[in-house]
């Protein structure tokens, strides 16, 4: 059966518009999906480097203007991969325009405009979805079926870390292009709606939701030179971020974060403990998943190293041959072809931006807990 063609107008062309282009090039090279997505255009303020990233990936057009380029009536979707600070509008304007919206995590700066994503996209009835790729790994869509298949049992703990150190300079200056992470105007907050944010969409896809939590956060480097002023500004981001929180389910769980942990650039690790088995994760070895099951006869009991390669695992299938590994960009790949698939058979494709906003709910209550220094009860988020 001849695919679809699906137009594709991408905002941003940055690390995550690169790796956007790249997931919509090779899902339907790699999954047998209904839709080919067709590279449409690309918009970004700079002309002549956009008309550069649009030579390199083969998108059609360029434009300077989101606006513009939602207007276009040969654009079907619009993937916003530009800083936290456009994401609202943008993601509301295309709603309204009848386009289906994908959106970098995370969905907002604020649960505020995060519902007002919400309210736009469902009420215009178009598909949508949040980038939280991580769900994607075959490891950790593997715990999924194992948890959902209730060989946990019960669940009591559940914790996560995600540190990185790039950001230890008193040097290095905030805002601008490639540092706007540390602008909190543009960012909404630092770690914690950054790094924090994938560890929240995670545990709320695997544990359900969180109903209350108590954090800290701390910035160790109270001012930077702006790169747009020029400055010596007040830095108003967070640089750690750490909380205690309670699911809905009663298990309970310890969350950490931070850009200042001198060693680990990217160490995402979680473990999830339950009555009858536990599990633990690490981004550094994405493509293993450990597994201690205590039904197990005793003299036999130990953690196990699952190998995620082979084609009943989940994705692999799609891949190389049993013993071969994938990694950080077929996640992207992954999440395009179940989001393909998903508008073929006329369902939604989870994270949508309904998942989005209950991370943002989160994410906010921690910003509140950390200067109330109370506990903080998580708003449940109302499908309309």
């Amino acid at each position: 059966m001849a695919r679809k063609n699906l137009n594709v107008g991408l905002v941003g062309y940055g690390f995550m518009g690169r790796t956007h282009s790249n997931a919509f090039l090779q899902a339907p090279r790699f999954f047998d999906v209904p839709y080919q997505p067709v590279l449409k255009a690309v918009c970004a303020r700079n002309a002549e480097r956009a008309k550069g990233f649009a030579e390199n990936w083969g998108y059609q057009s360029v434009e300077t203007d989101w606006h513009a380029l939602i207007e276009r009536s040969d654009i079907d979707l619009i993937d916003i991969a530009s800083p936290n600070d456009t994401h609202a509008e943008i993601a509301i304007a295309a709603a309204k325009a009848g386009k289906m919206v994908l959106c970098e995590k995370p969905l907002a700066r604020t649960a505020t405009e995060g519902k007002a994503m919400v309210d736009a996209v469902e009420s215009a009835s178009v598909a949508n979805m949040v980038w939280y790729n991580y769900r994607r790994i075959p490891a950790l869509a593997l715990l999924k079926q194992l948890l959902d298949e209730g060989r946990f049992g019960r669940i009591f703990h559940y914790r996560s870390q995600f540190l990185q150190d790039w950001t230890i300079s008193q040097d290095l200056p905030q805002g601008g292009e490639g540092l706007w992470r540390l602008d909190a105007s543009v960012a909404g907050s630092g770690v914690t709606g950054d790094l924090l944010a994938h560890n929240i969409d995670m545990a709320l896809w695997l544990n359900g939701p969180i109903t209350e939590v108590t954090a800290m956060t701390e910035t160790f480097i109270k001012q930077r030179k702006h790169q747009l002023t020029g400055k010596l500004e007040p830095v108003g981001i967070d640089d750690a971020s750490a909380f205690l929180c309670r699911f809905k389910n009663e298990s309970m769980a310890l969350f950490e974060a931070t850009r200042y942990a001198r060693g680990h650039k990217a160490l995402f690790t979680l473990e999830i403990n339950g009555e009858s088995a536990s599990a633990r994760w690490d981004l550094h070895d994405l493509h293993r998943l450990e597994y201690f099951d205590h039904r197990e006869e005793s003299r036999l009991r130990g953690w196990k190293s699952i190998h995620i390669t082979d084609s009943d695992h989940p994705y692999m299938k799609n891949w190389w041959v049993p013993g071969l590994q994938i990694g950080y960009e077929h996640t992207f790949i992954h999440q395009v072809a179940d989001f393909l698939q998903g508008i073929g058979e006329g369902r939604q494709v989870s994270p949508t931006f309904h998942d989005g906003l209950a991370t943002d709910y989160v994410t906010d209550a921690i910003l509140k807990s950390a200067k109330t220094r109370q506990w903080e009860i998580i708003p449940s988020v109302q499908k309309n």
